[in-house]
């Protein structure tokens, strides 16, 4: 009798436990509330192809980190034609200017401000992940590029679309929000050309910045990139059905840009002159998931990769049924996200030449100093460094 109660007992609990897991009661999954969720396979490169190179000497752990708990998120680093900054955009939706001694707001994005919503929080325990339910009224700038001639800023606002803001900073106006009737839902990033010509990149046209953990769960390809004529004052979409673009940079000539898939792990060619002009190719895959690409003055690319691929989130993007019952389970995001990404945070930076030769990697495989980097900007001899997620710029010296 009491073997049958103990496999009675068990028997139970078993049913409990999946009835638990099926209705998820208090909503921990990461699709509690996204009842259009679906899944879809991730055009992965071939495992063998995945880049295994590593610093061994963890070389970002020698960087100084600057501006602690001064700026949340920054994004972007921008320096403009005069030399002077770093300018970055924050979480709070303010583009903040250092003039060498303190930072001071430069300029804003959101038309619907409020000083109530959108002040920079001053509790101990604020993060860049504090602004997130508030960034579709306050904004949030993430891309920024400078037009060398006229001093112009250009924003990529996650929610506010492509935008611009003058030599003087303030109010930034807006130039698109949508492309063929389509609204920009989360623009990334952005460049601009000699003659004034902008690129820009918008990573989903379902899911807005403050879901974008869902974008990365889903796997859909609804991402566009676009190419702006200031004279026509027309947008055409240069690409459609791409895996979550991201950052985007001209090359040094101007004659493409490349542009990185975050979800795939790539980065893509997109010819704007010669025989190949508007068709695209894989540059180079790389050793994980990419978020902006900077070009430096010798014509090579700098790509920030948020963490490495590893084993359980190459299987996730291939299997997408196997991904969508792991994400009914009622694991909370943060532990779902931190499987993805091995564990924890892990800073990657890459250079590769225009050819899509791999010349550098740095990195802190401990998480020790840069847990997360999200831009790459090289100037001086320096890499400036800034984080979607982390209070603070990191600087690393290449001499």
């Amino acid at each position: 009798m009491p073997y049958m109660t103990l496999r009675q007992g068990f028997s139970i609990g078993f049913l409990l436990l999946a009835l638990y897991c099926a209705l998820d009661p208090f909503e921990h999954s990461p699709i509690a509330g996204f009842p259009e969720f679906e899944v879809h396979k991730v055009d992965m490169p071939a495992w063998s192809e995945v880049p295994k190179d590593r610093d061994k000497e963890n070389s970002l752990q020698k960087s100084e980190i600057l501006f602690v708990n001064q700026v949340q998120g920054p994004e972007s680093i921008a320096f403009d034609p005069l030399g002077r900054g770093p300018y970055t955009g924050v979480a709070d939706g303010r583009i903040l200017f250092w003039n060498g001694h303190s930072w001071s707001d430069f300029a804003y994005t959101s038309p619907n401000r409020s000083e109530a919503l959108c002040s920079p929080k001053a509790s101990a325990s604020a993060s860049a992940l504090s602004y997130v339910e508030t960034e579709h009224i306050c904004g949030r700038p993430l891309g920024l590029r400078f037009d060398k001639k006229s001093g112009d800023l250009y924003i990529a606002d996650a929610y506010f679309g492509l935008m611009k803001v003058g030599p003087q900073g303030g109010l930034a106006t807006s130039i698109t929000t949508e492309a063929e009737g389509v609204p920009l839902r989360f623009t990334n990033d952005v460049d601009v050309d000699t003659e004034g010509n902008l690129y820009f990149t918008d990573s989903s046209t379902n899911y807005q910045r403050k879901n974008f953990i869902q974008l990365v769960f889903s796997g859909e390809g609804t991402g566009r990139g676009f190419k702006y004529d200031p004279a026509t004052k027309e947008t055409t979409v240069l690409l459609r059905n791409v895996q979550f673009p991201n950052g985007i940079s001209l090359s040094k000539d101007g004659s493409f840009f490349v542009f990185s898939e975050a979800m795939i792990g790539r980065l893509r060619k997109y010819w704007l002159k010669g025989d190949k002009a508007g068709t695209s190719e894989i540059l180079a895959v790389l050793p994980g998931f990419p978020d902006n690409v900077r070009v430096n003055g010798n014509g090579d690319f700098w790509v920030a990769i948020f963490s490495r691929r590893y084993t359980y989130g190459y299987l996730n993007a291939l299997y997408p049924k196997m991904r969508k019952v792991i994400l009914k389970l009622p694991i909370p995001t943060k532990m779902q996200y931190m499987l993805l990404i091995g564990g924890r945070f892990r800073a990657v930076v890459v250079k590769y030449s225009p050819e899509g030769k791999l010349l550098q990697i740095l990195e802190d495989s401990e998480g020790e100093v840069v847990k997360a980097v999200s831009e790459v900007e090289e100037k001086d001899g320096k890499l400036w460094m800034g984080s979607v997620l982390m209070p603070f710029i990191a600087v690393y010296n290449l001499t």
